[in-house]
């Protein structure tokens, strides 16, 4: 090629410069982008950057067209390499960097693939997923996880969760309105970063609620959860895992970088703490040379600078993430003002200032404090407490010092996670347990938090209550610390008289929460527990009668706080668990007054016994607890601790018995009762639990009995009660559900399904829907195959056909591995269904009935499905949802018009729903409001439907012309969904007056 002239060569320049400057003043002008499906952009405005306040968003088109000052980018990059928190600006460098041929491409360890990877298979996945990243704090997870989501800027809608998540209906109205920006034609998949333990199952289900409000079509997952979660412990699963070594290599690449850091700042690379740690692959060499200053410390005359020190280091040592603001560490320095006027926190802090970072999360918030790494940390506490500067001694100044005038949330949140946060207990770990969801009983955690196990191990039990002391002095308001100074108080020193005074000021603190107040009673509880024998029976009788009291009051408090509606619930922060620590401590202080008085007469035994417990309230409280185990677990992966089960059989063999029943059957009953036979919740607990075959045989003989002996001709009596109202036992609902279920050979329910599945529903509601929140609800049977009582199969009975191969398979509902074994397919009768609108619908005998799923995440595509079905003691709930091939739907469509029973949903699905997504209704709403004329039986239909409230009705009655009640009738519809939308085109379809106008205006389509 011939070489251009030089004015040419500078013409070309010129021209590319200018092409430059305009692409970035067109960038900058449009303002920031969001990605499409297609690789495009969309730009959207100022309006919509501030509504999202929960979300920090990274667009597309981030930086691009932005100009910085040399200066700022130096520091930006120098303070990561230093230690501080990765911001975008810094993935951003270095890919300038990299493009520029001026440095190196930012390092990727080794779990990167595996994540991009694993991001990708989840584009194929229906709804919402969730990729998982653990990490050993300071290993580089979030920097790993960032840079994932910086790379996949321009393919997905990539942010990072920054707000709480205290009000998850506020996070997900944001994350759906980031998927759907723009328009519904430019919806694209939302990748978003969580830190931490952050509860995914109720965002999940808050954002399909979203999505089905607003009717939305999605044809593309509308989130993938990239979660971060830091793990001390070392895990074995397939999910990638960072931890504090590296592979060789990634040593490679930090040495290569290295010499680049080096070349490019010299000396001060040296300083660069939270590079140099990992590079040295967390040298604890290299760590005890960065902290040497620290070996200097003198417990006496500690300087300001010196302290605040000791504080970030405790503080960075116990809670992962904590840090204090620049402004309260210069409050240390008002004294020196004077001397030293204004210098710099980081010229203040001198020798300690390279181990300290100052970083800002954005312009908006206030200057944040830290230390260099995690390590670094932990090494000046060690190396603090050796000088004679006690973990003890420096959280007591820390609260002085820090927290005696207006406290930022922040640090009361830090100091709270280090005081009182219990970690779970170290064990074998597999990370098959969802780590979003604080699910760990009491058995499962640690006795008290990481720091005063350690102040209990390194110094003595003295200094942790002293400290949790000034804690409980300091926050005068917190019951927490008051609390676990109680706890400290029993557990540990066996102080029963200061831990009962310390629970009694926790309880005065907060005298609503059931969960304080369980405090006062565990006290009495073991205190009794550890009398030392022999006890007198006065004795027994009033520590047991303060210890039922103090149960008692707690199990009324539970009651109140799930007594009220869900607005107010919102407002007082309602615990989401119902609490049954006190009807469990009640059974707890029978058992051990029951062995206590056997060391009594036996006069004075019986007589302690009859005045102080009551037989009736033990038996109510176990056959509470009785339901509790058996219709609901904590949630699909975890049972109950054992020892509920245990305390509550012991219980019942001590006093559920009576020996002056004379009639058979009464007899035959009491036997029964002694093992929680006598409800239905009974029964089925005795198939739950560990019996012998001869035991459950020996059960059913007295059931056999009982009925012989009685004249009550139950299925007769049962059958002459159908069909149930709301206000019956939710197990009478169950039972008309197991036998009115249509078998394989009827054609439809006797009953109307749709209507018994609804009352069911209310009867839970009223008598356990606050009980069982939040937890996940047991199958309890399955309808199998054959007819009449054989085809009702318990959940047993499929559980134990896989127990040989596989024992976490029948624990672990979440995965429905248990359906993929032959034989329990052989076993249980697959129904055809259809999901629709974010439901599922069984198809019984032509008619579609709304069931519940057990896992929600089935429900995003709109399909024919088959399932099977099982029965939770709310209703039936469709397992194992699989989609029928299209031979499979054709024919089921055609059943359906041949029996011509289709519900109006299912009907809906099938007629009124276009590819575009519009329903029918939407689609010719200006020719209905024109054009149809009787709205007073339309009204009338829907009213009758529950589809327009009583005063709606009446508003749109009032308005003058048809066209105004029409609009006033689609207008209430809207907020209805597409059931109400569905409704009325079944009606408009059932007018004779009307079908010319349907007719019409389907030939159109």
């Amino acid at each position: 090629m011939d070489r251009l002239p030089g004015c040419s060569v500078r013409r070309l320049i010129s021209f590319a410069e200018d092409c430059e400057r305009y692409v970035k003043l067109k960038v900058m002008a449009n303002g920031p982008a969001l990605s499409t499906v297609g690789s495009d952009e969309i730009y959207v405005g100022s309006e919509f950057r501030d509504s999202l306040s929960l979300l920090d968003i990274l667009y597309a088109n981030q930086f691009e067209g932005e100009s910085f000052h040399p200066k700022h980018l130096e520091q930006t990059e120098e303070k990561f390499y230093r230690g501080a928190p990765p911001e975008w600006l810094n993935f951003h460098l270095s890919e300038q960097a990299e493009s520029d041929g001026t440095g190196r491409p930012f390092i990727k360890r080794d779990g990167y693939d595996t994540l991009v990877q694993q991001i990708d298979q989840r584009r194929k996945l229906p709804g919402t997923s969730t990729v998982k990243l653990f990490h050993q704090p300071g290993c580089g997870g979030t920097t790993l996880a960032m840079q994932v989501l910086w790379d996949l800027r321009k393919t997905f809608r990539c942010a990072a969760l920054t707000g709480s998540t205290s009000n998850i209906t506020d996070v997900a109205e944001e994350v759906v309105h980031l998927f759907t920006a723009g328009s519904r034609g430019h919806q694209n998949t939302v990748l978003l970063l969580l830190n931490d333990e952050q509860n995914l199952d109720d965002l999940q289900e808050k954002i399909m609620m979203k999505i089905a409000e607003q009717e939305i079509v999605t044809n593309m997952p509308v989130v993938i959860f990239l979660s971060c979660i830091r793990n001390d412990a070392v895990l074995h699963s397939d999910h990638v895992f960072l931890q504090e070594v590296l592979s060789e290599s990634e040593k490679q690449k930090f040495n290569e970088k290295k010499e680049e850091l080096s070349t490019k700042y010299g000396d001060k690379s040296k300083k660069f703490h939270g590079f140099n740690i990992m590079q040295t692959s967390f040298s604890q060499a290299y760590i005890q040379e960065a902290c040497a200053v620290f070996k200097t410390i003198k417990r006496a005359n500690k300087s300001q600078k010196t302290q605040l020190a000791a504080f970030l280091s405790l503080l960075n040592a116990y809670v992962p993430g904590s840090y204090l603001l620049e402004s309260q560490c210069l409050d240390l320095f008002k004294c020196e003002d004077s001397i030293h006027g204004d210098l710099s926190l980081e010229d203040r802090m001198k020798p300690f200032s390279d181990l300290i970072i100052t970083f800002q999360r954005d312009t908006r918030s206030e200057k944040r404090v830290c230390m260099a790494h995690p390590m670094i940390a932990k090494c000046c506490t060690e190396m603090m407490a050796e000088a004679g500067v006690t973990r003890s001694d420096t959280t007591r100044n820390l609260l002085t010092c820090l927290c005696s005038d207006e406290v930022p949330p922040s640090l009361l949140g830090f100091v709270k996670n280090m005081l009182t946060k219990r970690r779970p207990k170290p064990k074998e770990c597999k990370i098959e347990e969802s780590p979003f969801k604080n699910t760990e009983s009491e058995e499962d955690k640690e006795k008290f938090s990481r720091l005063i196990l350690d102040i209990q191990k390194m110094e003595d039990k003295a200094q942790c209550a002293s400290v949790l002391k000034v804690a409980t002095k300091q926050f005068d308001q917190n019951p927490f610390y008051p609390q676990a100074l109680a706890r400290f108080y029993y557990i540990e020193i066996k102080d029963y008289n200061k831990a009962i005074m310390w629970a009694k000021r926790a309880k005065e603190r907060d005298p609503q929460n059931s969960f304080v107040a369980d405090t006062l009673g565990q006290v009495y509880k073991n205190c009794l527990k550890n009398k030392e024998h022999p006890v007198k029976p006065r004795a027994i009788l009033q520590l047991a009668t303060k210890a039922i009291e103090a149960f008692k009051d707690e199990e009324e408090l539970a009651e109140k706080e799930h007594g009220t509606d869900e607005e107010d619930a919102r407002k007082i922060k309602i615990p989401c668990v119902f609490n049954i620590r006190g009807q469990i401590g009640y059974l707890q202080v029978c058992n051990l007054v029951y062995d206590l008085t056997k060391h009594a007469s036996m006069s004075s035994g019986n007589k302690l016994l009859n005045d102080l417990i009551s037989r009736d309230e033990v038996e109510r409280k176990c056959a509470f607890l009785d339901k509790y185990l058996t219709y609901s677990k904590l949630d699909m992966k975890k049972d109950d601790p054992s020892y509920i089960s245990k305390d509550i059989a012991e219980c019942c063999r001590k006093y559920v018995r009576d020996e002056h029943f004379e009639e058979k059957v009464n007899d035959f009953i009491q036997k029964l009762k002694q093992i929680l036979a006598e409800t239905s919740a009974g029964v089925l607990l005795c198939l739950d639990r560990e019996y012998t075959e001869a035991e459950l045989k020996e059960v059913t003989t007295w059931w056999e009995e009982i009925f012989l002996h009685s004249s009550c001709k139950f299925l007769n009596a049962f059958g002459q009660k159908m069909p149930l109202t709301s206000k019956d036992a939710p197990e009478l609902h169950m039972l008309a559900l197991l036998l009115y279920w249509p078998t394989d050979s009827q054609d439809k329910c006797v009953f109307d399904l749709s209507q018994l599945i609804q009352c069911m529903r209310c009867s839970y509601d009223h008598a356990y829907k606050k009980y069982f929140r939040s937890r996940y609800l047991r199958p309890l049977f399955f309808i199998g195959k054959g007819q009449d009582l054989n085809r009702i199969v318990h959940r047993k009975v499929l559980e134990g056909l896989v127990l040989k191969q596989n024992k976490e398979t029948i624990q672990d509902w979440s995965n429905e591995k248990i359906f993929k074994d032959p034989i329990v397919q052989a076993l249980l009768l697959k129904i055809d269904g259809v999901v629709q609108n974010y439901k599922v619908y069984a198809t019984v005998g032509g008619t579609a009935t709304e069931v519940d799923a057990n896992l929600r995440n089935s429900l995003w595509k709109p399909r024919q499905v088959s399932f099977y079905i099982g029965f939770t003691i709310r209703g039936p709930v469709a397992f194992c949802i699989q989609t029928e091939t299209a031979e499979k739907v054709e024919v089921t469509e055609m059943d359906f018009s041949k029996h011509g029973q289709t519900k109006p949903e299912l009907c809906a699905w099938l007629n009124t729903t276009r590819a575009s997504g519009q329903h029918f209704v939407d689609r010719h709403q200006a020719a209905l409001i024109n054009r149809v004329s009787d709205t007073g039986f339309i009204l009338g239909k829907l009213k009758d439907r529950g589809l327009i409230s009583k005063e709606n009705y009446n508003v749109v009655r009032a308005l003058k012309t048809t066209k105004d009640q029409m609009s006033g009738i689609l207008q209430c519809l809207t907020s209805a969904s597409s059931r109400g939308k569905d409704a009325l085109y079944e009606i408009l379809k059932g007018m004779r007056s009307m079908r010319p106008l349907i007719l019409e205006l389907e030939e159109t389509e």
